[in-house]
């Protein structure tokens, strides 16, 4: 259930932007690759992404529990402390400083700043702003592939124009 007013004028056609970003990531398999290797690399230390859909992977990772366990796990493989989270999530900002954290470790562990996304991005459940989401996660990947982390992130390096 959402309390939010409906976007227009220039916040609207962001947002569109936004979507159909998403929509082109979605095609060409991006969070296919993205659930894959973050189940890959989890294992058993967290419930696996039950789905590939937006809403199935920002749903899951929302609490941020599922990231910081991925980038301890990252982290520990680099020979680097691990970053502190809450396991047990009982309110927003619980969730938000556990992404904050996952924040703080992906720059630990080498990924560019620019690469991070901000959590409303992913705790609000939006489509248009998941996209960030979807675009940090292969920015780690990569920078574990670098790293000779297993398994392997295999996804594409995708790049739009504004005037796609």
């Amino acid at each position: 259930m959402s309390f939010r007013a409906s976007k227009s004028g220039l916040g609207y056609e962001v947002q569109r932007k936004l979507e159909l970003n998403y929509d082109r990531e979605e095609a060409a398999g991006t969070p296919t690759h993205v659930v894959n290797w973050v189940n890959a690399i989890l294992g058993s230390e967290h419930d696996p992404i039950p789905g590939t859909d937006w809403k199935s992977i920002c749903n899951h990772l929302r609490d941020g529990v599922a990231l910081c366990k991925l980038i301890n796990i990252l982290l520990k493989k680099d020979g680097k402390s691990p970053i502190n989270f809450q396991k047990k999530v009982m309110s927003p900002f619980v969730a938000m400083t556990n992404i904050e954290n996952f924040n703080k470790g992906i720059q630990d562990y080498g990924v560019d700043r620019e690469s991070e996304f901000q959590s409303g991005d992913l705790w609000e459940v939006r489509k248009g702003p998941f996209l960030n989401v979807i675009n940090c996660i292969p920015s780690l990947g990569f920078v574990a592939n670098k790293k000779g982390a297993t398994p392997k992130y295999t996804g594409e390096i995708r790049k739009y124009l504004d005037n796609e």
